[in-house]
């Protein structure tokens, strides 16, 4: 790139190589010997055959990055299309949800299924039945009330902002599954070589250079990310922006970091999506991946648990 600068372009460049093999070498004429006249088509022939193979490999090179570019287009449509097809058939299951066929049958006070028939419930009049001790009744239904209380509070428990949440006094967090999006305030008018920020597969340190001693944050993982496809950038000048990209692509965080306080992942509520239009391998996955959600919520075991037995 020196010589080509200095010689002000392509031509002059080669003017100047040329230069060089007609006044120094018998590049031109051949080896001592030899026929002159042969010895300047040889050179003209050893030139074009050098010329045409750097063609060629420049060629392949292109055809290459093309290839590579359209198979990354290609890659980050399907986690775009998994991302939405989660969203919509991921619905979270609350403990309520999963109790539905045991409160289906309701009993009456003599242990039979008031539904059971007419005929049944005619007899039960006929049958003298003790009462029950009043005291007894009287915990049962308090404890009964008591039960449906927490069940309707769960049951209200709003799901997650961005399906992340907030670390007092550090950071604001949320994700997608294969994405995690960390914001921290900053002073304003920061750039980025004022900022310490140290990100390990399991692990992550950020820090204002002016206060190394007391880090914002400086704790490790609560699950493992991919160091070459996650990057951070400073945002307004006042904003430092954290992309982690996860290894695990089929499961929430329920924090960031280890020590940071955890969120409900039942209570997720994915975004909609289509599930048709992906392809078979990727819909598969995405389908065991659900089934594994919706085990775990109601305690069952999950596919990879059910294929150890």
């Amino acid at each position: 790139m020196n010589v080509a600068s200095t010689t002000r372009g392509i031509e002059p460049l080669l003017d100047t190589v040329f230069s060089f093999l007609r006044r120094k070498t018998d590049f031109f004429a051949g080896p001592p010997g030899s026929d002159p006249s042969q010895g300047k088509q040889k050179a003209i022939d050893t030139v074009n055959e050098a010329v045409r193979r750097h063609a060629d490999l420049y060629a392949k090179t292109i055809e290459a990055k093309k290839t590579k570019e359209a198979k990354a287009k290609d890659k980050k449509k399907v986690k775009k299309e998994v991302k939405k097809e989660v969203k919509k058939e991921t619905k979270p299951i609350t403990p309520q949800d999963s109790k539905v066929e045991e409160d289906v049958i309701e009993m009456g006070a003599n242990g039979f299924d008031i539904d059971e028939s007419k005929d049944v419930s005619e007899k039960l009049k006929e049958t003298t039945i003790e009462e029950p001790d009043s005291k007894t009744t009287e915990t049962k239904k308090a404890d009964d009330t008591k039960k449906t209380d927490g069940d309707d509070d769960e049951e209200k428990k709003p799901p997650p902002v961005g399906n992340g949440g907030t670390v007092d006094g550090k950071y604001v967090w949320s994700q997608t599954l294969s994405e995690v999006t960390i914001t921290i305030p900053l002073p304003s008018k920061l750039r980025g070589k004022d900022v310490l920020v140290d990100m390990g597969k399991n692990k992550l340190k950020v820090a204002l250079k002016t206060d190394l001693k007391n880090p914002i944050v400086d704790d490790a993982l609560t699950n493992t990310i991919i160091l070459d496809d996650s990057f951070w950038t400073i945002e307004d000048g006042d904003k430092l922006v954290l992309q982690l990209t996860k290894l695990s692509q089929m499961e929430w965080w329920d924090a960031v970091c280890q020590n940071d306080p955890k969120i409900d992942t039942k209570t997720i509520q994915p975004e909609n999506s289509n599930l048709s239009d992906l392809d078979g391998e990727t819909r598969q996955t995405v389908e065991e991946m659900m089934f594994d959600q919706r085990q775990k919520v109601l305690g069952l075991p999950t596919s990879r648990a059910n294929s150890m037995f």
